[in-house]
């Protein structure tokens, strides 16, 4: 398996959505491709099959885990753990991200505001939540993560 390909493929997997949630959010394809469970349930298939080779089938680096910083600095120094990790950061960025649409289309903020939000979560994951976060403060929309 050429790992490099499959890097690829896993960010072709998830490039379509993220741009049907910035530039599409209220087309019903949109509904129908990224708000459904299909994206995130591939991608944890994926994770699924890295991280079970990385652990139990030798993919793994050596001296790796989750215990200390340098265990988990350690299982970065394996491509299938890394592949792992990727796909990780993928899959939640991406539900984070179908998240602030959905929450921002309830609460009425506009998608030129949600636009900067979406594409920091998916560059920078954590920024673009706190941006997100931020702009429903500022504009009175509450402090509870509710969906209703």
């Amino acid at each position: 398996m050429d790992l490099e390909i499959t890097y690829r493929i896993i960010n072709l997997i998830v490039l379509p959505a993220w741009v049907l949630l910035i530039f599409a959010p209220h087309w019903q394809g949109t509904e129908k491709i990224v708000h459904a469970v299909f994206i995130p349930l591939l991608l944890a298939l994926i994770y699924i099959y890295f991280i079970g080779w990385a652990m139990f089938f030798g993919g793994g680096a050596t001296g790796g885990g989750m215990s200390t910083l340098p265990q988990v600095m350690a299982l970065f120094d394996s491509p299938v753990s890394t592949l792992a990790g990727w796909t990780h950061y993928l899959v939640f960025d991406l539900f984070v991200g179908a998240w602030i649409v959905r929450d921002g289309i309830r609460r009425n903020i506009s998608g030129l505001w949600r636009g900067p939000c979406l594409f920091f979560t998916l560059m920078f994951g954590p920024i673009g939540l706190a941006m997100y976060l931020l702009l429903r403060l500022f504009k009175g929309n509450g402090t509870r993560l509710q969906e209703a």
